[in-house]
């Protein structure tokens, strides 16, 4: 029988269902050996094939299959730098774009050079992708280079329903229930430094300063002047839903770490949702953190009742 075979006993899921598969690979042509056979595979079905994976992997696939159509091709280095931009910006634009058909996706979103922060960002990613994909017609298979450590390859484990290891697909016993793994992950974010330069917002009346002061300590910091831009318009966002959904008005707090602006805000509000930002809502309003993801290179969310943190970090 093929290792890759959709028979439910050696996948762990149902026939036409959801599946996510966690490719441990070692070097070059192992990883090429785990990932071309699910690429003909869905090619052969007549599936349509995503292939995001960082520049380092991406070069190589698109060397074997320049001569294969029917395969699109994201630069995860790119689209996926903020961790938060892969669930609506890659997975879900590419579903959604091929509806009623079975899709199947190469997604590689931790590679070697990621901080710890952008790691757990990603196992964060990973379970909110069993969730958004619950249900769906879809396989996602997403490489892990084991000579990434520990902590991230754990993170793997507890993410994927499926693990798959130099041919052998098999079901997964340390996988978690994402909304368990999502719990875990809200963790409260380190107090901003003392040197932190910090202003308090009240009322509406307030954004105009928050955005001069915005500017101003980016511009200081040594942000570039289209990437302050951005950052203006991400922390008004997210200023303006403190006022919108809090009535104690907020702190808004910058200072620069390893060559990161990091930016943060505080209010007495709760995200009951843990999607917010990773889905595109169905009307008007709830787009701020959506937009605020695909501007900053990295946003970490802690939020329980009372009490909501969310921190931007901007590449210097």
């Amino acid at each position: 029988m093929s290792a890759l075979t959709d028979d439910p006993a050696i996948s762990g899921a149902r026939v036409g269902a959801f599946e996510h598969v966690g490719l441990l690979y070692d070097g070059a042509e192992d990883y090429l050996a785990g990932v071309l056979p699910f690429v003909y595979d869905a090619l052969a079905a007549g599936r349509p094939v995503l292939v995001a994976v960082p520049h380092a992997n991406l070069g190589p696939l698109r060397t074997v299959l320049a001569a294969v159509p029917g395969v699109h091709y994201v630069d995860m280095t790119l689209a996926g730098r903020n961790p938060g931009r892969i669930l609506p910006g890659v997975l879900l634009a590419f579903a959604d774009a091929h509806p009623g058909r079975r899709v199947t996706v190469i997604g590689e979103s931790v590679w070697p050079g990621r901080s710890r922060p952008e790691h757990s960002a990603c196992v964060l990613h990973e379970a909110m992708v069993n969730m958004v994909f619950a249900g769906r017609d879809a396989l996602i298979v997403c490489p892990y280079d084991v000579r990434l450590g520990a902590p991230a390859l754990t993170g793997a484990q507890r993410t994927h329903p499926v693990m798959m290891r130099e041919g052998s697909r098999l079901p997964n016993p340390r996988y978690d229930d994402p909304l368990t793994m999502i719990d875990e992950l809200n963790l409260p974010l380190t107090p901003a430094p003392a040197h932190a330069a910090a202003i308090t917002y009240h009322d509406d009346a307030c954004l105009a300063e928050v955005r001069r002061f915005t500017a101003e300590q980016a511009a200081a910091i040594g942000l570039r002047p289209d990437r302050v831009q951005e950052l203006v318009l991400a922390v008004n966002e997210l200023a303006t839903n403190t006022m919108e959904h809090t009535s104690a008005g907020g702190r808004l707090s910058m200072w620069s770490e390893q060559r990161m602006l990091v930016c943060q805000v505080d209010d007495h509000g709760h995200m009951a949702d843990p999607l917010v930002g990773r889905v595109r809502p169905a009307g008007a309003r709830g787009h701020g953190l959506m937009v605020v993801n695909q501007l900053c290179d990295l946003v970490r969310v802690h939020s329980r009742r009372g009490r909501t943190m969310i921190r931007l970090h901007m590449l210097i």
